[in-house]
């Protein structure tokens, strides 16, 4: 049964939000440090250094989140839908970093991770993202691509023509050019 395409409850919202990024970006990793204790911060570098790879993390984090925070606006007021497979846009969204990059809502929590993991010194949380972006590899182009070509037809396949799915374009999209 399809929603209406009105407005989305907060809940589910929330709900997708727990479910998706939360898990992936907090409690996976949570779990990881936990059971592995592979935590070394400042990576072993001297004193001087030892600073640096916390402050890229600290910056690839608030870079993620800043970006998953956009993406899920956007999903809500232009989409009209949730960042969950099961609960999708009604419309296709390509406003925004979506005029960049075809999945920021990827890169946003990739950042996250990495920059949790650059914060922590944790090399298994650098595996953790590594499996990550391999499965969002073969699930994007293989499941969540097609789908979206049967929901939006030639739109979503003029906007993949220009707007690529990992390295973002450096000037955004114009979708009415």
């Amino acid at each position: 049964m399809r929603r209406p395409a009105g407005r989305v409850s907060a809940w589910r919202h929330l709900a997708a939000i727990v479910l998706l990024p939360g898990v992936v970006a907090v409690v996976v990793p949570a779990l990881i440090v936990w059971r592995t204790g592979a935590v070394d911060v400042g990576w072993g570098l001297p004193r001087g250094l030892a600073l640096l790879p916390a402050l890229l993390g600290v910056a690839l984090m608030g870079l993620g989140l800043a970006l998953a925070a956009r993406t899920i606006a956007l999903f809500a007021a232009e989409g009209r839908g949730t960042l969950a497979p099961w609960d999708p846009t009604s419309r296709l969204v390509v406003r925004g970093p979506y005029r960049r990059v075809r999945h920021p809502m990827i890169s946003g929590v990739a950042c996250v991770l990495a920059g949790e993991a650059l914060l922590l010194g944790s090399v298994p949380l650098l595996l953790w993202l590594a499996g990550f972006a391999a499965v969002n590899a073969v699930y994007l182009p293989l499941v969540e691509e097609p789908g979206l070509v049967r929901r939006y037809g030639e739109e979503y396949e003029r906007y993949r023509a220009h707007v690529p799915r990992w390295l973002p374009r450096l000037r955004p999209w114009e979708p009415g050019r």
